[in-house]
């Protein structure tokens, strides 16, 4: 575990890992899934340093996404939509 984490999400990197190897995954890849798990919280929580280069939108681009759409549809253009 890294020194970075706090005593939280230490105490969450080991139950996912007990939970992982209960439900029959190796030792080695219930470590992997809790690190996963607690890296993605740490994530949402901003609790790491920005880095750039997240994944998918953040809450406030989709609002910018939803009024480019509305002001594309009062021009009657469309605006390009994200697959």
């Amino acid at each position: 575990m890294p020194s970075s984490w706090s005593n939280k999400r230490e105490r969450q990197y080991e139950q996912i890992k007990r939970s992982a190897s209960r439900r029959g995954r190796s030792a080695g890849v219930a470590k992997r899934i809790a690190a996963a798990t607690t890296n993605k919280t740490r994530r949402m929580k901003g609790e790491t340093k920005s880095r750039g280069g997240s994944r998918g939108r953040t809450s406030t681009s989709r609002r910018t996404m939803h009024r480019k759409r509305a002001a594309a549809g009062r021009k009657g253009g469309r605006a390009r939509r994200r697959g």
